[in-house]
């Protein structure tokens, strides 16, 4: 086994935020469908568990940013992903990737401003 961590189901939904709004449950059985429609989807079984690296991990969130935000279909993600425009399209500013990349960007900057402001924020009451 590779030094990469990985990591179960119930941390991928919480991490892709497939979490049930009222209840607070993390939707594991979204990820389980996904694994039955996309053949790219094979976590690692250990003792009847799935475990999932960080190369399946970044497959189930480009499969979550294409239903959820570009609002493709099951065969349409299936299309996008056996296709090769994946690697064709990756310098196209208008391509699907390049928008699953721009959205990553945007929310780890946002992830990153906050916890500089909530540094700049304890480092002024820490102060005389």
């Amino acid at each position: 086994m590779s030094n990469k961590k990985l990591i179960t189901i119930g941390e991928l939904s919480k991490l892709i935020n497939l979490v049930d709004p009222v209840k607070k449950k993390p939707l594991n059985y979204v990820i389980r469908y996904w694994e039955k429609e996309f053949k790219q989807i094979k976590p690692k079984k250990i003792n009847n568990r799935r475990y999932y690296s960080s190369d399946q991990v970044e497959i189930v969130r480009l499969i979550h940013f294409l239903i959820k935000n570009k609002g493709l279909t099951t065969l349409g993600v299936k299309n996008v992903l056996n296709s090769n425009i994946n690697k064709l399209d990756d310098y196209n500013s208008h391509s699907l990737k390049a928008d699953y990349y721009k959205e990553r960007l945007k929310n780890k900057s946002l992830k990153l401003l906050d916890k500089i402001k909530k540094f700049k924020n304890n480092g002024k009451k820490n102060t005389y």
